[in-house]
């Protein structure tokens, strides 16, 4: 029973790793594919991909899953809130958003 859990402890130590190299290929393929024709920027290189991908995940991921024992409370609590509205209330929030969001000389 304990080598099994070796082994899987081993499988889910190296999958975030392989995750993040291949996502670092992908940032990378279609950075080289995409943006030099269309904002005639340089190719970047593998690591120059991975740094973009870091950055971009510490700029605006800000990391707030990990080690957050309240993540998804609020989400819940909202949809909560939005299943327990009268048809009214309902009808009420969505114009409010349509106001706040699409229509804003309308409203």
């Amino acid at each position: 029973m304990n080598h099994t859990f070796r082994s899987k402890r081993k499988f889910f130590f190296l999958v975030p790793i392989v995750i993040l190299f291949g996502l670092t290929f992908i940032v990378m393929w279609l950075w080289n594919a995409i943006l030099p024709e269309i904002i005639y920027v340089k190719s970047i290189t593998y690591w120059q991909a991975m740094g973009i991908l870091v950055l971009s995940k510490i700029l605006f991921g800000s990391f707030s899953k990990c080690g957050n024992p309240n993540h998804g409370r609020s989400k819940r609590q909202f949809i909560n809130k939005i299943k327990n509205m009268s048809p009214e209330e309902r009808m009420a929030f969505k114009e409010a958003w349509k106001c706040r969001f699409y229509n804003r000389n309308k409203c």
